[in-house]
């Protein structure tokens, strides 16, 4: 998590400086608005990175799948309580069997499953403060880097050369693939953020179930975890419930185009 702190704001400093664009800095700093804003998504990031690495790194990839499925439903009902948005009945529907696999997982395994939620919610939140805030998402991700920054390199200067994976590694392999970290970052979420403002919306959303799906078949199929029957109820709920969001989604799309055309004035 340190590495991915650190060299993740090494790249994005380095883009920075490529661009010449540091005057938002100044300002930033001198906006305790915009401070606690991107303090508030800086916890939150750290929280769903978190969480992400231990449930890899502990044989919970299937789980941490879950919680990018669950994502687009953690949206809509987000926008419901905190943004006062009102969402349609097939999605309040898309919402409700959401919530009825996740009762169906906790029901049948015992435990509610956490690591699934904690991901979706907190990258929910991330993108409802993020909505809001004043900063691009080049200039977004520095600024929540750079206030985890401090810690993460303090870290890893107590950590240092301590372990054969710590940093500075003895092996120039382990070195690259921790250096790597900051790409491997850094660069999906700002091509993510650069799509979001030139793609539909809808589009964009089938296109964010493609990562959790390639985990979901990677957590089954290469690290060989098991679902058991529960969990697969659960799944199955969660994805009918995707599937019925999606097909509303488009369905919108459809008659806001079809509305788009009759406003729009004849060729003379």
């Amino acid at each position: 998590m340190a590495n991915r702190i650190v060299w993740s704001l090494v790249l994005v400093a380095v883009v920075l400086a490529f661009l010449g664009r540091w005057a938002w800095l100044g300002n930033a700093a001198r906006t305790p608005r915009t401070l606690v804003a991107y303090l508030a998504t800086a916890v939150l990031l750290f929280a769903n990175w978190m969480t992400w690495i231990w449930a890899v790194t502990n044989g919970r990839v299937v789980d941490a799948s879950l919680g990018y499925f669950m994502t687009p439903l953690v949206n809509v009902a987000l926008g419901t309580l905190v943004l006062g948005e009102r969402p349609r009945a097939t999605q309040w529907g898309a919402v409700g069997l959401a919530g009825v696999g996740v009762a169906v997982m906790t029901a049948t395994t015992g435990a509610l499953p956490w690591i699934g939620l904690v991901l979706a919610f907190s990258f929910g939140l991330y993108g409802l403060v993020r909505k809001t805030a004043p900063l691009g998402a080049l200039e977004g991700l520095s600024l929540e880097t750079l206030i985890l920054f401090p810690a993460a390199l303090a870290y890893l200067a107590w950590r240092w050369g301590a372990a054969p994976t710590a940093f500075p590694a003895p092996s120039a392999a382990v070195n690259l693939w921790l250096i790597g970290l900051g790409p491997a970052t850094a660069v999906p979420l700002l091509c993510f953020a650069y799509g979001a403002r030139r793609l539909p919306l809808t589009t964009l959303g089938l296109l964010q179930y493609l990562s959790p799906s390639i985990q979901f078949l990677l957590g089954v199929l290469v690290f060989g975890e098991t679902l058991g029957a529960g969990r697969l109820a659960g799944f199955a709920l969660i994805w009918a419930g995707l599937a019925l969001y999606s097909a509303d989604a488009w369905r919108q799309r459809g008659r806001d185009a079809a509305a788009h055309a009759l406003d729009r004035p004849e060729p003379v």
